[in-house]
């Protein structure tokens, strides 16, 4: 990827984030935000935080737990001896994820007509099973339904892979994105970590791995200065 294609992805996000309004870009992606609205080789946004802004990540068991569900879901044929429903393999995607510690953002392609409801549901009533155990609770530990936003243009795509990256950054959990061991981001710059993303979805579009790292990293002040409207996606 060329140097001026990522200052114009950047400049695209910025000016999508600058509307007079600052709701627009909100109501913008509210507008594809459907719950029923699925479809195969379509790739989403999907986030969700724990209820009434609890944290849903205690300790570093729990983000573990939440890996494994999420990877047993996508690659059941890789563990035959848990004892799951599983999908149908390929069912989805993983392109990139964070997990925070009242929240988590996915980017995933559905790849068949299965909605990605059903995988969330999977993963998220099981998770939730684990956690009330482990801390005696009772109710719900997810903020009601899952928040899902279409992705419908490429620079939208490039851009979310540095958006959920950089929650971590931002949120001041740590300086350097690569060792925040929560996100696809190690997996994306090193190889390491779970290794079961896609990545290559967004690495092939970027000439390198440090052309993708100066695009995430040149990221940073936009999200930043606009991380206050992010509440208005989870709610």
């Amino acid at each position: 990827m060329e140097q001026s294609q990522i200052f114009e992805i950047i400049q695209w996000a910025s000016l999508q984030s600058n509307c007079k309004d600052a709701h627009c870009i909100i109501n913008k992606l509210m507008n594809n935000r459907d719950y029923k609205n699925f479809g195969r080789e379509q790739y989403y946004h999907i986030f969700n935080r724990g209820n009434r802004k609890a944290d849903i990540f205690i300790d570093n068991s729990d983000y573990q737990f939440f890996l494994l569900r999420l990877k047993q879901n996508l690659f059941p044929e890789e563990d035959k001896k848990v004892r799951l429903r599983p999908l149908p393999v390929n069912s989805f995607s993983l392109i990139s994820y964070c997990l925070m510690p009242n929240h988590f953002h996915f980017l995933i392609r559905q790849n068949s007509d299965i909605p990605t409801s059903k995988l969330l549901s999977k993963i998220c009533t099981s998770y939730s099973k684990y956690f009330n155990k482990k801390y005696d609770q009772v109710g719900q530990v997810f903020q009601d339904q899952f928040k899902q936003v279409a992705v419908d243009i490429n620079e939208y795509l490039l851009w979310l892979s540095a958006y959920i990256h950089q929650n971590p950054k931002v949120a001041g959990l740590t300086k350097n994105l690569d060792s925040y061991v929560w996100s696809s981001y190690p997996e994306f710059v090193r190889g390491d970590n779970y290794g079961f993303c896609e990545k290559n979805i967004i690495l092939d579009q970027f000439k390198n791995g440090s052309d993708f790292v100066n695009f995430v990293e040149s990221s940073f002040e936009i999200i930043k200065n606009k991380k206050d409207l992010e509440h208005l996606l989870l709610d």
